[in-house]
């Protein structure tokens, strides 16, 4: 085994917030999914991380129940679930030590959100020395606001401002971002030999 699948925040937390209408894949747990079956089909190893922030009382908090994966995403037996508190997959969990001991060398990336954790995680893992494939189709994140910005505004004042980043432009930028310097970037159908439709 020397190639792992990282599952990483596909959780119950993110659909809690009011900013997941503003999803830029309300399907990614499919994608995941999709990505998990592969895996498992070619013998790779599947990790499962959640993210957690204990005693904040958000929707990060494990004491209100949804640091959770979610519907459709089950975790065999032997396959990890690691739980961070940190935005990387690494820095707070025993990741690395993980793929050593089961002599992995190449991670796949997948997960929420698309610019921060995954993103984070897989220039670590360049970093780290792994060879890193980043499926950003099976990544999704929201439209960020400008720095700026007032805090607490309704989804459709996000939307509305000219200096908000959309999905689409998060997405662009972590593709140009990683591409030939931290990860090969594909699409989910590239990776599975899934038929591409027009």
């Amino acid at each position: 085994m020397s190639r792992a699948l990282l599952v990483i925040d596909v959780q119950e937390s993110f659909r809690q917030r009011p900013s997941w209408e503003l999803i830029s894949d309300p399907d990614v747990a499919g994608k995941a999914a999709r990505l998990v079956d592969h895996a498992r089909a070619k013998g790779d190893l599947v990790v499962w991380v959640l993210h957690s922030e204990p005693g904040t009382g958000t929707v990060f908090d494990p004491e209100l129940g949804y640091v959770r994966l979610q519907p459709g995403l089950d975790p065999r037996p032997g396959e990890p679930v690691l739980t961070k508190t940190s935005h990387n997959a690494f820095t707070t969990t025993g990741l690395q030590q993980l793929l050593t001991e089961r002599g992995v060398r190449e991670v796949v990336v997948s997960g929420i959100r698309t610019e921060q954790c995954c993103e984070t995680t897989a220039r670590l893992a360049s970093d780290l020395g792994y060879r890193v494939t980043f499926v950003i189709d099976a990544t999704a994140t929201n439209p960020i606001e400008h720095p700026e910005a007032p805090a607490g505004r309704s989804n459709a004042e996000i939307l509305a401002d000219p200096r908000t980043l959309s999905v689409e432009d998060v997405l662009t930028r972590t593709e140009y971002a990683l591409a030939g310097r931290f990860a090969t970037v594909v699409r989910v159908d590239e990776l599975t030999g899934a038929p591409v439709t027009a």
